[in-house]
């Protein structure tokens, strides 16, 4: 039978760890199996340091722990996971034996608590808020462009009837420049069209999207999949996430990438936003390209920013709207030779999308 205590660990959100005096695992909770993204039995008998090779260093102090009693903090250690890193506080204590214990021999109680989350949690409030401002900004600005310019092609066209076959060329060029703002303005504004709601599986999404982008670049790039079969589907628009994927695939794939890895996991528990969900897909494009310029790494996502001659900067605005609308977000962590746009999504069997 489960001891209340015994429960409350089970329950905890901090990532809990007993290992004896070899720094060998004893005990985890499940907040640790979430974290090191394995099971229990995967990890208890494993010792310490073969798991997080980056607490080799810190032995002695577990060493001295045992001996005087005295607990001691690191913070911001790396934890290298399968296909990212995160980062953790420690806090490291003696269970000594004794009267008040029922345990016969020393141990180090470790808790673990991820923090780049709580950062990235903060970021992406900032990020969603600044990102809804922007769109605000930008389809107002769309609106008060339509108005003339729809005007300025309607009085070319009325001109053209007027002029020679020799002058009506003038008039073709202003027409034809008009329909090319018209184009620019409506892909600023984003998807006009209200969200389809259909069941999605995300890996035919991927799979779309990597037979498009094989045909527009033949053998020059190699494409590495990196599935969970296990995710289910979800309500979505596939065409609008058809379109958020393949922005961010060929964005990876203009960064003068070698290989495109796509990847999709579970994220359970995961905060979105301000809100929780219990299921959430992300899903990944990662490149070995040279990553984001640092001048560019706070407006990425605003549209008519791009770090090429030729782009319009609209491909990463226009996903970021999309991921929002399903309720969703796009992060990116970026270094040389490793560039990671994530996708993430609620699991959810319906949504309603927001403008």
């Amino acid at each position: 039978m489960v001891s209340h205590a015994e429960n409350i660990i089970e329950n905890l959100t901090t990532a809990v760890v007993v290992a004896d005096t070899a720094l060998r695992l004893q005990a985890v909770n499940p907040a640790t199996e979430m974290l090191f993204e394995l099971s229990a039995k995967q990890m208890v008998g494993q010792q310490l340091q073969r798991l997080w090779p980056q607490t080799v260093p810190l032995v002695s102090l577990f060493a001295d722990t045992l001996q005087t009693a005295h607990s001691f903090t690191r913070r911001g250690l790396p934890l290298p996971l399968p296909g990212r890193e995160v980062v953790v506080d420690m806090t490291v204590t003696a269970i000594l034996p004794g009267r008040e214990t029922d345990i016969c021999d020393a141990a180090l109680l470790l808790e673990l608590t991820q923090v780049d989350r709580l950062r990235r949690l903060a970021q992406e409030e900032e990020l969603v808020d600044r990102h809804m401002a922007q769109r605000a900004v930008v389809r107002g600005l769309a609106h008060e462009i339509k108005n003339p310019l729809g005007g300025l092609r309607g009085a070319a066209q009325l001109l053209e009837r007027k002029l020679s076959e020799s002058e009506r060329e003038y008039t073709r060029i202003i027409i034809r420049e008009a329909d090319r703002l018209q184009g620019l303005v409506d892909r600023l504004a984003g998807p006009s069209r209200p969200y389809l709601q259909t069941q999605v599986n995300i890996h035919q999404v991927l799979e779309h999207v990597r037979s498009l982008l094989l045909a527009e670049v033949g053998e020059g790039v190699l494409f590495r999949r990196d599935y969970d079969p296990s995710i289910p589907e979800f309500a979505a628009d596939p065409d609008q996430l058809v379109q958020a994927v393949l922005n961010l695939v060929r964005n990876a794939v203009q960064a003068s990438s070698r290989t495109v890895v796509l990847r999709s996991r579970i994220e359970r528990q995961f905060t979105i936003g301000q809100r929780r969900h219990k299921l959430v897909l992300r899903a990944e494009v990662e490149d070995d390209g040279p990553g984001v310029p640092q001048a560019l790494r706070d407006t990425l996502f605003y549209p008519m920013v791009t770090g090429r001659a030729a782009g319009t900067g609209l491909g990463l605005s226009i996903a970021q709207d999309i991921a929002r609308r399903h309720g969703g977000l796009i992060e990116y962590a970026s270094r040389p030779g490793r560039t990671v746009f994530t996708l993430f999504l609620p699991l959810r069997q319906d949504y309603d999308a927001t403008g």
